[in-house]
């Protein structure tokens, strides 16, 4: 579990960020340094040789498994860390790109209550079309993002939208962004976005 940014006795609220496939948690801890945002502690959990889970998040979850649950499982040890140093679930974000940004909304789909913020980029909920998602509890407002391509070779369009309804039934504020022509990275205006629903949990109108 990687770590960055303010230390806990002065962080205002942390951010889990959640790496894609064949990435680190030390890549994914280079974006605190975009973001710019002094008052965030950050955590990144590092997935076995780079992986989350072995095939398609559109596979079949049978095939996903063991993996797949033991990488929700890692997310969620990293929520109870954060909350045994002191902040609680509205003062914690969390953050994937790609495979780490289904694992991200998969987590917080099936471990539904107030977030501090999502941002799922380059990502959608995990499981092939015609999976059930009979997702208890209620995500009370928590604020979410979530930016693809509109030619993304890995993320479905059709998934992302899938994900915004279920999310949103759930009872998150959801805003979906659709980027045109763009590959699978992270752009300039999600950063924006990302830094916007931070300054949003500190309290503050400034992006």
């Amino acid at each position: 579990m990687a770590r960055g940014g303010a230390p806990a006795h002065r962080a205002k609220a942390a951010m889990i960020l959640v790496h894609g496939r064949g990435a680190s948690a030390d890549s994914m801890l280079s974006l605190a340094d975009v973001l710019a945002q002094p008052d965030f502690l950050y955590l990144a959990p590092q997935a076995a040789r780079g992986t989350w889970y072995p095939h398609s998040f559109l596979a079949p979850l049978e095939d996903n498994e063991p993996w797949l649950s033991s990488a929700l499982q890692t997310v969620a040890d990293a929520v109870r860390s954060l909350e045994q140093e002191g902040f609680p679930a509205e003062r914690i974000a969390l953050l994937g790109f790609s495979q780490g940004g289904c694992l991200t909304l998969e987590y917080v789909a099936r471990n539904a209550r107030r977030y501090g913020a999502v941002a799922g980029l380059s990502a959608g909920l995990i499981g092939p079309g015609g999976t059930s998602r009979d997702y208890a509890g209620t995500l009370a407002r928590t604020p979410v993002f979530l930016g693809c391509s509109d030619i993304d070779g890995h993320i479905p369009l059709a998934r992302v939208a899938e994900s915004t309804r279920v999310l949103g039934a759930l009872g998150a504020q959801v805003r979906e962004t659709i980027y045109p022509g763009m590959g699978h990275t992270i752009n300039d205006d999600e950063i924006a976005r990302v830094r916007g629903l931070m300054a949003r949990l500190l309290g503050s109108d400034q992006a």
